[in-house]
C-alpha cells in the first residue's frame, strides 16, 4: 500500500481485530539484539543454545511484543495512537523458522478519556499460544492518512569474521618468531602484542629502543616478557631484521612504522636478502562484507608492472597462500577491463597465456581463468548476464591485477567503500613478511600474523 491510514475512536468498536503474520529468521534476532543491545547467548550463542533448556536458539520475548506494536501502531487504530501500557505473558519459546500470527482485539473502550483496551495473543504455526497480554491505548480523534515511509535495506555483517575463522585455523600450532620492525606507534604494537597474547607470534622487537618503549608507554603496552633489538634507526632496523630472519632466528618479518620502501629494499637485496628462485609478490587477504569467501587481492604493493614471467609468479604464490588458507582449490580470475582477447590491450594477452601455463601445469594447484573483468570474477549475476562461461566468474577467491596500480587502487577502493578489512603478506621470500599498510587496524595486523604462522606451519613460502 502506497499509504498508511488509522481509525478513529469513534470508528472503533469492541470486537474489532487486525493480525499479521512473521516467519523468524536470524537477521530478525540479530537486528532486534542491535538495535536492543541484548546480546544474551540464548538467542546469538548456537552452542550455548544448544546446552540451554530449550536445546536452540530463541528469539528475544519482546520482538513478538514488538509485533504487537506494530499493529497497534499501523492499523488499529493506526497513526496518532499513543501507547499507554502493555502487558505481557511468555507463554512458549519463538524458535528460528516458527511463523508468528499476532493478533489484537478490542475488548473495551472509555469514551471520557478515549482510551481503548486491547486482547493480544501470539500463536505459532501449530496454533500454540506462545504470548498473551493486553494493551491500553489512546486512540486518535482525527483521521490521519499519510505516505507509507519506505524504510531502507538493511544488510548485516559480522565485521572481522572471516579474519576470526581464519585465526581459528591456527589452533593448536606452536606460535613462531616474528621481527616486527621499527614498531614506534601504538596501533602497531598493540596488533602485534595482540597476536602474541592470542599465542600466534612470539615477537621480537627491532628498532631504536627510547623510540619503542615510549611507543609502548603510551599505548599502555608492557614490554616486559618481549625481547627487544636495539638499532639506530629505521634503516638499521630493516637490515637487521633480515640478518635475523637469514640466520633463522626468526620464523617471519612484519613490517612497521617505516617507509615501504625502505623496509623492502632490504628484502630484495641479491647478497643479503630473502630471495628465493621465485619473484616475490604481495598478496591482500582481505574480508569483503558483501563477499561470502575470504578474498585474496594480488599484487597491489610489490610489482608495478609485471611481465608475464613474474605474473606467473604471483599466481603461483597467491595459490600457495590460498592452499595454506585451508581453500581446497583456489579459483583465480586474471583480471582485465574485458572478458576477451584483444591484441591492443596487453592485460587480455597475459591473461590468456597465464590460463595456458595453468593447463601446462606451469602454474597448478588451482583453476585460473581470465581475461574477466572484475564483476564477471565476482557477481554471478554479472558474468551470467554477459553470458560469461568460466569456472571461475562469480565465485573468485584470488584477483590477479593488471599491474600494481590498478591494484592499489582496487584495494582502497573496497577498504573504503565496502568496508573491507586487509591483512597482507609478501610470498615467495626465505620467510613469510607481513606488510598490512600503514592504515590497518589491530585485528588486521592479528589476522596476518596467522597467515604467517600458517604459512611457516604448513611450509607454504614460495
Amino acid at each position: 500500500m502506497d499509504s498508511i491510514e488509522n481509525r478513529t475512536y469513534d470508528e472503533i468498536t469492541i470486537g474489532d481485530s487486525v493480525s499479521l503474520s512473521h516467519t523468524l529468521t536470524m537477521k530478525d534476532i540479530e537486528l532486534f539484539a542491535v538495535m536492543s543491545g541484548d546480546v544474551n547467548p540464548a538467542h546469538l550463542d548456537e552452542e550455548y543454545a544448544r546446552s540451554s533448556m530449550f536445546r536452540e536458539i530463541i528469539a528475544h520475548g519482546m520482538w513478538g511484543g514488538a509485533l504487537i506494536s506494530t499493529l497497534l501502531g499501523t492499523q488499529l487504530p493506526g497513526p496518532g495512537a499513543i501507547y499507554l501500557g502493555q502487558t505481557l505473558r511468555f507463554r512458549r519459546p519463538i524458535g528460528l523458522g516458527d511463523t508468528i500470527t499476532v493478533s489484537v482485539v478490542v475488548t473495551a473502550k472509555d469514551d471520557a478519556k478515549h482510551r481503548i483496551t486491547f486482547d493480544c495473543q501470539c500463536t505459532n504455526q501449530d496454533g500454540e499460544v506462545v504470548i498473551t497480554g493486553s494493551a491500553e491505548v489512546l486512540a486518535p480523534t482525527e483521521k490521519i492518512k499519510r505516505p507509507r515511509v519506505i524504510l531502507p535495506d538493511v544488510h548485516l555483517h559480522d565485521r572481522g569474521v572471516r579474519y576470526r575463522q581464519l585465526i581459528a585455523l591456527t589452533d593448536r600450532l606452536d606460535p613462531i618468531r616474528v621481527a616486527v620492525v621499527h614498531p614506534v606507534q601504538g596501533e602497531l604494537l598493540n596488533g602485534a602484542i595482540a597476536a602474541a597474547e592470542a599465542s600466534l607470534i612470539i615477537p621480537v622487537f627491532v628498532g631504536p629502543e627510547a623510540r619503542i618503549r615510549a611507543a609502548a608507554e603510551l599505548a599502555e603496552k608492557d614490554l616486559t616478557p618481549y625481547t627487544i633489538v636495539a638499532t639506530e634507526h629505521s634503516h638499521a632496523a630493516a637490515a637487521q631484521a633480515v640478518a635475523l630472519a637469514r640466520s633463522g632466528r626468526v620464523d617471519a618479518l612484519m613490517d612497521g612504522n617505516l617507509r615501504t620502501d625502505e623496509f623492502l629494499r632490504e628484502m630484495v637485496s641479491r647478497d643479503s636478502g630473502l630471495r628465493t628462485g621465485r619473484r616475490m609478490s604481495h598478496i591482500f587477504v582481505m574480508d569483503v562484507p558483501t563477499y561470502p569467501r575470504p578474498l585474496l587481492l594480488t599484487d597491489a604493493a610489490l610489482n608495478v608492472a609485471p611481465d608475464l614471467e613474474a605474473k606467473r609468479d604471483i599466481v603461483q604464490n597467491a595459490i600457495d597462500l590460498a592452499l595454506a588458507l585451508g581453500i581446497a582449490v583456489p579459483k583465480v580470475a586474471i583480471l582485465s577491463s574485458v572478458e576477451t582477447l584483444n591484441s591492443k590491450i596487453r592485460s587480455t594477452l597475459d591473461a590468456a597465456a597465464l590460463c595456458k601455463m595453468a593447463d601446462r601445469r606451469q602454474i597448478h594447484g588451482g583453476v585460473v581463468d581470465g581475461p574477466l573483468a572484475f564483476d564477471s570474477a565476482v557477481s554471478d549475476e554479472s558474468a551470467r548476464t554477459k553470458g560469461v562461461i568460466s569456472p571461475v566468474a562469480g565465485q573468485a577467491d584470488i584477483l590477479v591485477v593488471p599491474d600494481l596500480e590498478s591494484g592499489s587502487l582496487l584495494a582502497k577502493q573496497l577498504e573504503y567503500l565496502a568496508e573491507a578489512q586487509t591483512a597482507g603478506i609478501i610470498m615467495g621470500a626465505r620467510t613469510p613478511i607481513v606488510l598490512t599498510g600503514q592504515t590497518a587496524d589491530t585485528l588486521s595486523h592479528v589476522a596476518a600474523c596467522a597467515i604467517a604462522l600458517l604459512l611457516v606451519r604448513r611450509r607454504v613460502t614460495g
